[in-house]
Formats: structure tokens, sequence, C-alpha cells
């Protein structure tokens, strides 16, 4: 399974840090390779590295990659960087210097340092294009926000473009809710861990609660009612999407993300976020969850799944908001607020594409930038487009190339016309021929659930 691949090879490259030596071609470059690998470090210890094709087209794309080891990467996996240096793009992306995985504070920084570095080597570039993945997509939204003439266009995937704040408000409505309602007994911590070995710990409690509150009809419900506030998909395994009035399968496909999948990464994720801000940026305090859940779209699953189970929503919802105790601390606050949130207001065009069922980054986030860009006045400059698939980040290269060509088609010519359609994009990957893919559709992402940012 796609999500579960990559929890484990999030995990096993913990283990896996490279020291670089500064700019030097690679041997596989004497060799007589088609591109040259470079490798270099920056004055904060960050790392980078630069991939460049003998045929270079004179575009350089600046890869920032996503929450992880801070290990330099310059494309989202290897056959999508094969086919672009094949294409005839550099590429280039660092490592950041954190001072977590959540390495926002630097990230930003240290990308705009590794380009000037790899311009150095390269000569100044026809064309930089942002590319971002997951936190990675948060990066380059930043990038588009302050690029001061040092990239020409954003291109964001999967990209968790709502920011910090509004991740972990969001999550830990879900993970309390989960936790309140399926074992008020159990005071698993939610926040402020001291360890990463203690975020571990909570996470393998709340997804045991979880998992063994599936066996009933109550369980089932509140487990829905816990994924809508954590706005957490109904599709997660198999060839297509649970039909949109069986309420039963959407539930179980939450369940399972949630249990196998989900809490152990966001709350083992928490930690590093943490660290990098000083503390705990969430509260449930002062929050009315009766209030929240009706502005969810998973309302009518969670609604019919409590008269299944004979239980009050309202009285459930009722000791949310009565119980909820949890505050935030203001530092925290701040911090994440200056690394870590968009303004919206762009400098470049910029698209964005997400899969429509996103374990990890809900495509609910695509809902509240665009609402973000809107307000400052930026939406000339951006466009989305939504690829019918489930799982983070899962896209293929033609599909990838397509979105890539649809942002240079807006940078050649100053409009977007109809590139970003579905249409256009699917007959784009198409002509690549770079294989199968998943379609892109018309969506309409709905509202991400008590952002609170």
């Amino acid at each position: 399974m796609h999500q579960r691949r990559l929890f484990r090879a999030v995990l096993a490259a913990a283990a896996v840090m490279l020291v670089l030596a500064s700019a030097a071609p690679s041997a596989a470059a004497a060799s007589g390779a088609t591109s040259t690998h470079y490798t270099g470090s920056l004055a904060d210890g960050a790392t980078w590295i630069a991939d460049v094709p003998a045929s270079w087209n004179g575009t350089i794309i600046l890869y920032s990659h996503g929450f992880g080891p801070l290990t330099a990467q310059d494309a989202s996996d290897p056959a999508t960087q094969a086919d672009l240096l094949g294409l005839g793009y550099a590429l280039a992306g660092s490592s950041y210097s954190g001072p977590s995985w959540w390495a926002l504070a630097s990230a930003v920084k240290d990308q705009f340092a590794s380009l000037a570095a790899v311009e150095k080597l390269t000569g100044r570039p026809r064309r930089t294009i942002a590319w971002g993945t997951s936190m990675g997509g948060l990066v380059s939204a930043e990038e588009t926000q302050g690029s001061q003439g040092r990239i020409g266009g954003t291109l964001t995937t999967c990209g968790l473009v709502a920011g910090a704040l509004s991740l972990n408000n969001y999550q830990l409505d879900g993970e309390y809710a989960l936790n309140e309602l399926l074992a008020p007994g159990q005071h698993i911590q939610l926040v402020r861990y001291a360890t990463a070995d203690q975020a571990a710990a909570a996470a393998t409690a709340l997804a045991t609660v979880t998992g063994t509150a599936q066996a009933t009809a109550q369980g089932r419900a509140r487990i829905a009612l816990g994924a809508a506030l954590l706005n957490e998909p109904t599709w997660f395994s198999g060839a297509t999407a649970p039909p949109p009035a069986d309420y039963g399968a959407q539930e179980q496909q939450q369940a399972d993300e949630l249990s196998n999948f989900v809490l152990p990464f966001i709350m083992g994720a928490r930690y590093q976020i943490e660290l990098a801000a000083g503390g705990n940026s969430s509260f449930t305090r002062g929050v009315d969850y009766a209030q929240v859940v009706q502005r969810s779209s998973f309302l009518p699953e969670v609604k019919s799944l409590y008269r299944a189970a004979g239980l009050s929503l309202d009285a459930d919802l009722a000791i949310l908001t009565r119980n909820a105790d949890i505050t935030a601390d203001p530092g925290a606050i701040a911090t994440l607020g200056r690394t870590s949130m968009v303004t919206g207001r762009l400098s470049v065009p910029e698209l964005d594409i997400h899969t429509i069922d996103d374990q990890l980054v809900p495509v609910e986030q695509e809902n509240w930038y665009r609402q973000r860009v809107t307000r400052a006045g930026s939406s000339s400059l951006f466009r989305q487009a939504f690829v019918d698939a489930t799982g983070h980040c899962n896209f293929q290269p033609a599909g990838y190339i397509a979105a890539l060509r649809a942002l240079e088609y807006r940078l050649d010519t100053g409009r977007w016309g109809e590139v970003t359609q579905p249409g256009a994009l699917n007959a784009a990957a198409s002509a690549t021929g770079l294989g199968a893919f998943d379609p892109y559709i018309p969506f309409e992402p709905p509202a991400l659930v008590n952002a609170r940012s």
C-alpha cells in the first residue's frame, strides 16, 4: 500500500545522513554520464545537491523536499528525476539546516543560497522554477511570496499550503475527540512532547484505542467524528473510492488510515514541530465543537453513523466543548506564525496540484489557501488542479510533467488560458509518453475544518 510504504520509507530514512563536500562534480560525470552531479555545503551547515544534464535547456528546478530527515534532494522521486533530466532540466535542492525536521525557519534561506551556489557553476539560468512537495510545498509557497526575481514561477505538489498553525489545530481536534470519546478514562498525552519516544508512545496508544473501537457501532460513529475533525478522506485503499452514500465503507477506510498510518505519522511529527516552535501552538480551550463540525463536508456520514449507533451527536459535541482544556504557548504560535504560514501575496505565477484523497495533507488545505490568495489580490497568478487518486503525493511522472508544462505556458505567454483545465492536463500527460497516470478531474475542495489561523 502506497501510504504504508511511504511511512516505512520516512522512518528508514531517519538513519541516513549525508556529509557532503564542497562543490565538485561527481565521478559519474567523469565516466561520461549524461548529467553532472554536484554537491556542496552552506555556512549554516545545510548541504545541497544539483544535477545538470549535458543538454541543459536553461531552466533550473529548485526542489523543496518534504518533512523528514535533513538530507538534500533535488526531485520528488528517482523516476521523475530521471525524466526531468532527460528533458533537459537542471535540478537543485538543499537539505535545510533545521533546527528539526520541521525546518521552515531555515528552508527558504537555504534554498535560495543553494540556488546561488549552483548558479556559480552553471551561470545565470534562463529561468528558475520552484517546486515543492508536501512540507516542501509550503516552502515553495513562501518562496513565491518573496522571490525577489530569483524564481519565475512555482509548482506545489500535495503542498501543506495552509501552514503549521492550521495543521496543528485541526489535527489536535481530531486526536482530542478520539481520546475523549473512545477512551475518556485514558488521558493520552496529545501535546508538549519531551522526546520523540513520548510522542511515539502516545501515537501507539491512540491508534490502539481507535482500532479497538472499530468493533462497535458506537465506536465507529465516534471514529467518523474524529476523522471529520481531522479532515480525513474516505478513500485509503482499493482501486476505487467507496460509493458516496456507503457511509459504513467510508468509515472503515478512515479507521484503517487512522490506526495504521495517520496517527502514528502525525503524532510523531508533532514532536518535531514543537521542537522547532519551542512549544505547543495548538489549543482546544474555547472551541465550540458543535459549530466546528457543522462546517465539515463529512457531516452526513457522521450523522448517519450516529443514528445507526443510537447515539446523540449533540451530546458528544457538548462533552468535547465542555472538557476542552488544552492551551497553546504564545511563543510557539508567534514562531510558527512568522516561519510557517503564508500570506497569499504571490510575486510570481503558481500552480498547485493535489490528489483528492490525501491522508497527510488533506485537499481541504487548497480551499483555505485559495481564500488566502484571493483576499491578497493574487488570484490572477494562481491556479489549482486536482488528481483523481488516493494517497499523499501519489503522482506519476506524466502528471507532474503535464503540470510543469502548464506553468511554463503561463510563464511564456503571460496567461493561463485553458492549460490547467483537466482535459488539457490529461492530454499533456498523455503526450509525454511517460506511461500511465491518474487523471486530472474537475473538483472543488471542501472547507478546511477549524484551521483557527
